[in-house]
């Protein structure tokens, strides 16, 4: 049982539904960007997604691209942000990371060196967005047997045929991708999201939550009602890009989080 595993448990138990919240690690500086990550469980995130910036996100919009490059032209690096987890896990030791990227900084790393790097930070799993399940001996086996949960991203044209094939190794939660295309393009509808999810559910007792396309609240709360949470990620990172005060942005994730916690 992983923190994510434990988390679900948790809000099962309280009939409450997950809000999963993204940042992209050390945007637009580490200081800022650890702030506002170590805020958010008190502003009502059960988990977080850390993005690990990279110089070629390809399912990523102009938002998390932005990002990515604020991160890289501060110089982030794969060896900080395993600090800040580090330096997040000495405040609080039950909320859940997912670390979030591509998998080129880890190949660089070697896999072995970071599978001990972030199990020994206090990472609970990874969403490794261009490894397809035929690549799962690269990084998802090893990360299973290293006790990290691999969470596998489904998409609306993920068909019946190859969504065995996408559930196989996956643990945790699956993430429903709501919309086609790159994030921030669209806005998620709870009447397309629906029928998808019940679709996913009948292969899988896993958790499905559903991002891409949710900015507000009430998105948040129609899409939880569907599925078993909602992510938020462009509409935080725009906040975090404004230059708001980190209390202001924090105030922003709660009226997300309650949004979901509503459904």
């Amino acid at each position: 049982m992983t923190r994510i595993d434990d988390t679900f448990v948790r809000l099962k138990a309280e009939g409450k539904k997950a809000f999963v919240a993204y940042l992209m690690a050390g945007d637009p500086d580490v200081a800022r960007s650890l702030a506002v990550m170590k805020g958010l469980p008190a502003a009502g995130v059960d988990v977080i997604e850390l993005g690990l910036p990279f110089t070629d996100p390809m399912a990523d919009g102009p938002t998390i691209q932005l990002a990515g490059q604020r991160a890289l032209d501060g110089h982030m690096t794969l060896g900080k942000t395993l600090q800040m987890v580090r330096d997040f896990r000495a405040g609080d030791a039950t909320t859940p990371i997912v670390l979030m990227g591509y998998y080129n900084p880890i190949y660089s790393r070697g896999v072995d060196r970071f599978l001990a790097e972030a199990c020994e930070a206090g990472i609970d799993g990874l969403i490794i967005v261009d490894l397809p399940p035929e690549e799962d001996e690269e990084l998802c086996i090893p990360a299973q047997k290293a006790g990290l949960n691999f969470i596998r991203l489904a998409t609306p044209t993920t068909d019946d045929k190859r969504l065995p094939k996408v559930l196989q190794n996956t643990s945790g939660f699956v993430y429903y991708v709501s919309i086609t295309g790159i994030t921030g393009a669209a806005a998620a509808q709870a009447t397309d999201v629906g029928p998808e999810v019940a679709r996913i559910k009948r292969s899988t007792d896993l958790p499905v939550i559903v991002g891409f396309g949710i900015s507000t609240p009430e998105a948040a709360r129609d899409v939880a009602r569907v599925a078993d949470g909602s992510v938020v990620g462009s509409a935080i990172v725009k906040e975090i890009a404004s230059g708001k005060p980190v209390s202001e942005i924090l105030a922003f994730v709660a009226t997300l989080a309650a949004g979901a916690h509503s459904a």
